[in-house]
């Protein structure tokens, strides 16, 4: 979820003015909750947070039917794979189609249980891979016994 369109207050606003800062949730589709002694958090509507949930599930659910459906499709999914992350292009041919079809099984499996952390953390373990395959000073052995992405399915 991206924190780009919440509005931002110190969690002891929603503490000492609860009513005016819950108010500002008419404005902002959310709050992000700036603490001193832990994480930031980020506070929506029950509704907001439903939608935003169906919306991923939807988008989710169309992706991973497309490319378990259409062959052509998961050409096409290797193409469009650059735009969306920049950093695929470091990846060569074979691990640039296990990341696509990683993806999108870790997709499908997150969305069924309704938690998407291992999406999160498949992308960045991907990242990493294709980040070490774009270091010309990095030995090739160093690529080939970094650890492999781990999947949550």
């Amino acid at each position: 979820m991206s924190t780009d369109d919440a509005a931002a207050v110190n969690f002891s606003e929603l503490v000492n003015k609860n009513k005016q800062t819950l108010d500002r949730l008419r404005a902002a589709p959310r709050l992000l909750l700036h603490r001193r002694d832990g994480e930031d958090l980020v506070l929506t509507t029950a509704t907001r947070a439903e939608q935003d949930r169906t919306v991923v599930s939807a988008a989710t659910r169309m992706l991973t039917a497309i490319a378990r459906h259409d062959p052509d499709s998961r050409e096409l999914l290797l193409d469009i794979l650059p735009d969306a992350f920049p950093w695929v292009r470091f990846l060569p041919d074979p691990d640039a189609h296990a990341f696509a079809v990683e993806l999108v099984d870790t997709m499908r499996a997150a969305d069924s249980v309704g938690n998407t952390a291992s999406v999160a953390r498949t992308l960045t373990a991907w990242q990493h891979t294709a980040e070490a395959h774009s270091d010309p000073e990095l030995p090739p052995v160093a690529i080939r016994t970094a650890p492999r992405p781990a999947t949550d399915r």
